[in-house]
C-alpha cells in the first residue's frame, strides 16, 4: 500500500451547512478547540485477535490514514461567498468559534458551480459556469481540478457531493455505457444532471468520488465502467445522519427479537437549504426513495411475512425556516409481540443535521483515499456504514443493518492489514 505522503485535496461540491461545518470542524480540532466526536477515523478503535489478547488499537494507528494537517480544502458553490461567510449564514456553529477560525475559512473561496435549476428547482445560483454543453462544463471542471492541484501542490485528491438533492431521475439508455454518457453530455441529454458532470470529471482524472445525496449521480453502469477502468473507488448514496440513522439502529433490534411491525410513521421539520430544496415534490421524491428502502431491506418481509409482511411505512419532510439546521424527527412505531398484543414506540430526535454529517465527510475522505492507495476500485460497499442507500452491484441487495455494516467496515480494514477476520463465533474460548 502506498503511504499517505504529501497533501490531500478535498474537493466539496457545495459550500453550504455540511461542508462549512466539516471544514470548520477540522480546523477547530487542529487548534484544540474541539474534539472529532462521531468520527471513526479519529476516535474509533478496532479489535485484533482474541478478546483475551486485549489488542484494541485506534483505527488511525492501525491503518495508514492521512492526518488532518495534510488536508487542503476546495469547493464549488452557486454562491460566491467564502467559507467563513457561508458558515455564518448556515448558522450551525457558534459565532465565537467561527471568529477563531476566520483566517482559515476566509481563504476558501468557491469556484463557480455547474448548476442547472431544472434539477434543483428551489435554488437560483449567481455563481455559475456558462457553457453551451454539459461536455464543455465537464471540461471546465477538469480544468478547475487540475488548477487546484497545481496551486496547492497536491499529491492526491478526493471529491464529495455535499450539495442539494436533485429531482428524481430513473436510469435510462444514456447511463448504460461510458460511450453513451459522453455522447449524451455532448448532446445535452436531460437525463444527465449536474451531479453526473462532477462525477465524470472526478473519475476521468482518477479521483475517488462519494455521493452524499440520494441523487442517482455515480450509481449508473457508465460510471461503474469508468471507475473500474481508471482504478477509482466510488461510494454513496445519501449521508445517514438523523431519522434514518435511528431506523438502522432500531429495526435490527426489532428483527433480532422477532417483534412484529404494523406501521412506522416518520415526519421531519428542518429549515436549512436542504429543507428548502426538499420542499419541491420532485426533489423530495428522490429523498423519499432513499428513506423508504431501509426498512424493507432490514426487516425482509418476504422472509418474515407474519411479522413484516404488511407493515405501513410513511415518511414526511416539512420545510420550517425557524428551525434552520436543527432538524427534528418524530417517529411512531406500532409494533406487536407475544400472541399479537400491540405496543408502541415513540421517538423525538432533536438533531443537528450538519453536526451529524461532518464526521461522516471526514471519514469518507480518509477512507476513500486509503482505498485508492490500496489499489481498490469500483463500488466500496464496506463504506455502506455512512449511507442511507448504499451502492451495490446490480445483482446484490444492499445491507442496511448498521451493526453488520460496521462489522463489514472493520473486517475490510483487518483484511487490508492481513489480520484475521473476526466472526464473533467465540466457541474457541470454551474448548
Amino acid at each position: 500500500m502506498v503511504e499517505p505522503k504529501g497533501k490531500l485535496g478535498v474537493l466539496l461540491i457545495g459550500l453550504g451547512a455540511v461542508s462549512t461545518t466539516f471544514i470548520a470542524g477540522v480546523e477547530a480540532v487542529k487548534k484544540g478547540l474541539g474534539d472529532p466526536i462521531g468520527s471513526l477515523t479519529q476516535m474509533g478503535t478496532i479489535r485484533l485477535g482474541k478478546r483475551t489478547e486485549k489488542k484494541i488499537p485506534k483505527i488511525s494507528d492501525f491503518v495508514s490514514l492521512a492526518v488532518l494537517d495534510q488536508l487542503v480544502f476546495g469547493a464549488w458553490d452557486l454562491f460566491s461567498e467564502d467559507a467563513y461567510a457561508a458558515a455564518v449564514n448556515a448558522g450551525v456553529l457558534e459565532a465565537d468559534l467561527l471568529k477563531q477560525l476566520k483566517p482559515e475559512l476566509e481563504k476558501i473561496r468557491p469556484m463557480k458551480a455547474v448548476f442547472d435549476t431544472r434539477y434543483v428547482k428551489r435554488l437560483q445560483g449567481t455563481h455559475v459556469k456558462q457553457d453551451k454543453t454539459k461536455w464543455e462544463l465537464a471540461q471546465r471542471l477538469i480544468e478547475d481540478i487540475e488548477q487546484f492541484k497545481e496551486d496547492n501542490d497536491l499529491e492526491r485528491t478526493v471529491m464529495i457531493w455535499c450539495g442539494s438533492t436533485e429531482i428524481f431521475i430513473s436510469p435510462s439508455g444514456v447511463h448504460q455505457s461510458l460511450e453513451s454518457l459522453e455522447a449524451g453530455m455532448k448532446g445535452n441529454d436531460e437525463n444527465i444532471p449536474s451531479s453526473m458532470i462532477y462525477a465524470y470529471a472526478a473519475l476521468k482524472l482518477g479521483i475517488p468520488f462519494a455521493n452524499g445525496a440520494p441523487n442517482l449521480t455515480v450509481d449508473i453502469p457508465a460510471f461503474l465502467e469508468l471507475a473500474e477502468g481508471n482504478q477509482v473507488p466510488i461510494c454513496g448514496k445519501d449521508f445517514k445522519t438523523g431519522q434514518t440513522l435511528m431506523k438502522t439502529i432500531l429495526a435490527p433490534g426489532l428483527k433480532a427479537r422477532l417483534l412484529g411491525l404494523s406501521g412506522w410513521f416518520s415526519t421531519n421539520i428542518l429549515g436549512n437549504r436542504d429543507g428548502e430544496v426538499l420542499d419541491d415534490p420532485e426533489s423530495f421524491k428522490t429523498k423519499e426513495e432513499s428513506k423508504l428502502s431501509v426498512l424493507e431491506y432490514i426487516l425482509q418481509p418476504e422472509v418474515y411475512p407474519q411479522l413484516y409482511g404488511d407493515f405501513y411505512h410513511k415518511v414526511r419532510i416539512n420545510y420550517y425556516p425557524p428551525r434552520r439546521d436543527n432538524k427534528e424527527g418524530w417517529d411512531n412505531l406500532d409494533i406487536f409481540g407475544w400472541l399479537g398484543y400491540p405496543m408502541q414506540i415513540k421517538i423525538d430526535f432533536l438533531c443537528r443535521d450538519s453536526i451529524l454529517a461532518a464526521p461522516l465527510v471526514l471519514d469518507l475522505v480518509l477512507f476513500l483515499d486509503l482505498a485508492k492507495r490500496a489499489g481498490m476500485s469500483g463500488i466500496q460497499e464496506w463504506l455502506s456504514f455512512y449511507f442511507k442507500s448504499p451502492m451495490t452491484p446490480p445483482e446484490l441487495y444492499p445491507e442496511h443493518d448498521l451493526f453488520i455494516q460496521l462489522m463489514k467496515l472493520k473486517n475490510t480494514l483487518r483484511f487490508m492489514r492481513g489480520e484475521e477476520q473476526i466472526t464473533h463465533l467465540g466457541m474457541d474460548y470454551y474448548e
